[in-house]
């Protein structure tokens, strides 16, 4: 079994390579809309008492030929003793016969492809002329939004809010440091771009239809839990609502407390983006629809990442094997 840590992985797949992993998530998303794929939903332990939560993601895809699982832990709290909020391992095991093949950190990988989904969900659902990003919330994930979604329409203004000062401060010069500008402005500034990011862990909706304009898509990413929710559900109602996974988001996604309050049903959600990449149903068709993908993560996305990491970690001899058997 071959052994990456996270200094691997960042030099296996650096963030400016991010391209690679958009077109990683972009194939599980095809795949899953195609059938070719097998993923349970998201299991939880919620560690109350500790503010955290552990999840367990298994998939499966004929396609590559390989499974995998994803163990990751949710510690909102963890900063203030110097750990990241989310940490991960992935395990890949050969379907033919079971045998684990690699396991590798799963934390960078999870960052890397949660903002490749929202970079495919703005490749198929944003105005192809879009040109401006707001994001809210300037946390990690924040980062790779941006940078992902600059690989797949051409961003020349970003601008960023979040409600420490601070913290947003600091983001733009973490952003300058990798080559991207971004400009700090209201919550409503950030909100009025051609595409929005939303990245906070809020329970209480944050983001107000009237700061979002005619032809905006919106990447709703910080609902990944019950009772999150960070957009007001009139949004909801007037947009054309894409989904990762029905199991998923009527649970924890961007969507699961208008379902559970009876604001809105499972008929106002359009399509699932798999269905999208795969041709089953269109993206954007209107140049003035507002457009939201609720993104809660999927195992495939961790799967596809991790064996094309696996890949380039042999071709580059990176990485120590292991015999566990």
């Amino acid at each position: 079994m071959l052994v990456i840590n996270q200094q691997q992985v960042k030099k296996i797949i650096p963030l400016g390579k991010i391209n690679i992993v958009v077109g990683c998530v972009e194939n599980a998303f095809g795949d899953y809309g195609k059938g070719l794929v097998q993923m349970p939903s998201k299991q939880y332990l919620y560690f109350n008492e500790y503010n955290g939560d552990l999840r367990v993601m298994p998939s499966y895809s004929s396609v590559l030929k390989m499974a995998g699982t994803k163990i990751v832990t949710v510690h909102p709290d963890n900063p203030k003793i110097g750990l990241a909020t989310v940490m991960a391992s992935i395990i890949l095991n050969d379907p033919k016969n079971g045998l684990p093949v690699a396991m590798m950190d799963g934390s960078y990988i999870t960052a890397m492809r949660t903002g490749s989904a929202g970079a495919v969900a703005a490749k198929y659902l944003a105005r192809v002329d879009a040109s401006t990003l707001g994001v809210v919330g300037t946390g990690v994930q924040a980062v790779y939004q941006i940078a992902a979604t600059v690989k797949v329409r051409k961003i020349k203004d970003i601008v960023v809010f979040d409600v420490n000062p601070k913290a947003a401060q600091a983001f733009v010069k973490t952003m300058a440091k990798v080559g991207i500008k971004v400009r700090i402005g209201t919550i409503q500034e950030a909100c009025g771009q051609d595409i929005v990011a939303t990245t906070t862990p809020v329970r209480k909706p944050i983001v107000k239809l009237e700061w979002i304009k005619p032809g905006t898509h919106i990447n709703a990413i910080g609902a990944d839990a019950e009772g999150k929710e960070e957009l007001e559900p009139e949004i909801l109602k007037s947009a054309k609502v894409v989904i990762d996974d029905w199991a998923q988001a009527s649970h924890s996604g961007e969507i699961n407390v208008p379902l559970k309050n009876g604001v809105i049903t499972k008929e106002n959600i359009y399509a699932g983006l798999g269905d999208i990449v795969a041709g089953k149903k269109k993206g954007r068709t209107d140049a003035d629809e507002i457009t939201v993908f609720d993104s809660t993560g999927l195992g495939l996305q961790d799967l596809y990442t991790a064996v094309a990491v696996l890949k380039l970690a042999k071709r580059q001899k990176i990485g120590k094997e292991i015999a566990i058997n």
